[in-house]
């Protein structure tokens, strides 16, 4: 069991396979545009395996993989298939805009990758384009009905709120966690980086989506973890509905003393903070041929990194801010 210098477990792998992606949303990218990694600047596939295995050893027992947009990296099926045979990893989900999930959920599902989060931040045609800069709705509900026929569980649509964009569309978020098997989960905006840095204006506290959610539902709070791996969320029960709604609040009221997590960048980089631009260099090891007491050093070195809280508050969001852009870390 990995434990850092607050003795909080680690044992939960954000990875990010690619730095592309098939949208642009406004929150995310620049807007003049990222300089792409190309083919021989992130991580091979083998060597994600290898990291994760390691990993493993050392008592993590969640992968999530994200991008960029994961499902547009070539063989992400067989990639998925390969990691579901790590004995001792227990849980591997996906993080995807939707945009491809159709075509590919069911090899996504017979890989062995059945929890999945869909990025969602509007239900309306226009809207979603205007965020995303040019993605069709329809293809994200097409793919979350195509997930839930075949199985995926649990289902989790993901809605940054952006005041003044969609914020006028909480309700009916909720009413489709009510109508629907699903936890949509709403997420504050963070400052990272210069994309969103000087957007305060942008920002809601989930604190005032929740009191504007209960004046039309009852809500019935779920208390205490399901899973040792968890996230942050906080999770409520739609009264007489069928899923659920959670609220995630790294500015208003951040989560660090129960963080478990580490970030693999699709570069190599190991970041123990999300806000904090400190990072231990895997590839490069990798690249010389590393053995794994080295590999598993450097793992160690990364959750020894682990502060004990970012430096992010509600009240000067421009305290801190990262170099790197949340497209170039990974969502």
């Amino acid at each position: 069991m990995a434990r850092d210098h607050y003795n909080r477990e680690i044992n939960y792998l954000r990875v990010s396979i690619t730095d592309r992606c098939n949208l642009r949303c406004v929150y995310c990218r620049p807007k003049e545009g990222i300089s792409l990694k190309g083919h021989d600047d992130i991580l091979r596939y083998e060597d994600i395996i290898r990291v994760v295995s390691t990993s493993v050893k050392m008592g993590l027992i969640k992968v999530r993989l994200t991008g960029g947009e994961p499902l547009i990296r070539r063989d992400f099926v067989d990639f998925a298939a390969g990691l579901n045979r790590i004995e001792g990893l227990q849980d591997i989900s996906l993080t995807t805009n939707g945009i491809l999930l159709e075509k590919y959920a069911r090899g996504i599902y017979d890989a062995g990758i059945h929890r999945i989060n869909i990025s969602l931040d509007s239900m309306n045609p226009q809207k979603y384009s205007q965020i995303t800069k040019g993605g069709k709705l329809d293809d994200v509900l097409r793919g979350i009905s195509c997930a839930d026929r075949i199985g995926f569980s649990p289902i989790k649509i993901n809605v940054v709120v952006i005041k003044g964009v969609n914020d006028d569309e909480i309700l009916d978020f909720v009413q489709l966690a009510a109508q629907n098997p699903f936890q949509v989960r709403f997420i504050e905006i963070m400052p990272i980086s210069e994309v969103n840095v000087h957007q305060p204006e942008e920002y809601l506290p989930t604190d005032q989506l929740q009191e504007e959610i209960s004046r039309h539902f009852t809500l019935e709070a779920i208390n205490g973890k399901r899973n040792i791996s968890d996230g942050p969320a906080r999770i409520f029960k739609i009264q007489g509905g069928l899923g659920e709604i959670g609220f995630i609040n790294p500015v208003s009221n951040h989560f660090c003393a129960t963080c478990n997590r580490l970030r693999l960048t699709a570069d190599g980089k190991l970041r123990a903070c999300l806000l904090k631009d400190e990072e231990i260099d895997l590839k490069e090891a990798l690249a010389r041929g590393c053995d794994d007491t080295e590999l598993e050093h450097l793992i160690r070195s990364a959750i020894d990194l682990k502060p004990a809280h970012h430096d992010l508050n509600c009240t000067d969001r421009h305290l801190k801010k990262c170099h790197r852009d949340m497209s170039d870390i990974g969502g």
